[in-house]
């Protein structure tokens, strides 16, 4: 005896089975995942934005951000911190967990550009027109250069220019380039050595000079998934999350430079 499905019935039926199959119900039925994702400071504005959209995206999943110089995270992975995804300032504080195996070799890319720039107090950008005329400050705020990428990249101008040995004296060395940017904003130092990113960030602060690129290394910001980390399927979600063209939107709304373009 052949049943009968009444046109009513099967079509309820067929929407039911299209709901079960998509991607908001599958988001609900996965289990909660809370993802740490380490990060440079200088990227805290845009990361913090695109949370918002992968937590819309992928509401099963939160985001716990850890933000210092990227020195002291490497140190903190290296180390056995709980860590998912590693985004650093510098190729030197995040090749060399690359090297170890920390970092996984086939889920890391150079992700972004930044400039390095001279920065005052707002209402003082004719102080200094350049990086040469450091040497009058008394006071100039830098990342200290042991763990701080921007402080690399900043006493690799200073050498370049040749004031380095002149101003060693009257530099203030800050744990992150944020704490940099406050120094100046409370007017604390004369001036400050940061990325441009978070000069414009700023309404407390003028660009004095911008650093000539043959002055210093490049300036790139690798991202790559940890290899011991907990949730490598969620963290992979993340990694190629902060690549799609809406990430990518974001990170130059914000100064960085696309480096695929």
């Amino acid at each position: 005896m052949m049943i009968r499905i009444r046109p009513m019935l099967l079509l309820v039926f067929v929407v039911l089975v299209t709901a079960a199959c998509s991607p908001e119900t599958e988001n609900q039925e996965k289990e909660s995942v809370e993802l740490t994702i380490s990060a440079a400071s200088s990227l805290q504005d845009a990361l913090r934005k695109i949370k918002t959209e992968f937590e819309h995206d992928y509401p099963y999943i939160t985001i716990q951000y850890n933000f210092a110089s990227s020195g002291t995270l490497q140190q903190q992975i290296s180390q056995g911190a709980p860590v998912d995804v590693f985004l650093s300032a510098a190729a030197e504080t995040f090749d060399p967990l690359v090297e170890e195996g920390l970092i996984d070799s086939d889920q890391s890319v150079d992700l972004l550009g930044n400039e390095i720039v001279l920065i005052v107090p707002k209402g003082a950008q004719g102080k200094f027109a350049s990086f040469e005329e450091v040497v009058h400050a008394e006071r100039i705020a830098i990342g200290t250069p042991d763990s701080v990428p921007a402080g690399i990249y900043g006493k690799e101008v200073l050498e370049s220019v040749s004031v380095w040995n002149q101003v060693e004296g009257s530099l203030i060395f800050a744990k992150d380039v944020r704490q940099v940017l406050t120094y100046v904003e409370t007017n604390n130092v004369d001036a400050g050595i940061v990325y441009k990113t978070d000069a414009l960030r700023s309404d407390k602060v003028e660009v004095a000079a911008e650093a000539a690129e043959q002055d210093h290394s490049p300036i790139v910001y690798p991202a790559g998934v940890v290899s011991s980390g907990n949730h490598p399927e969620e963290a992979a979600l993340f990694y190629h999350y902060i690549q799609n063209d809406q990430s990518m939107k974001m990170f130059k709304e914000y100064g960085f430079k696309d480096l695929s373009e």
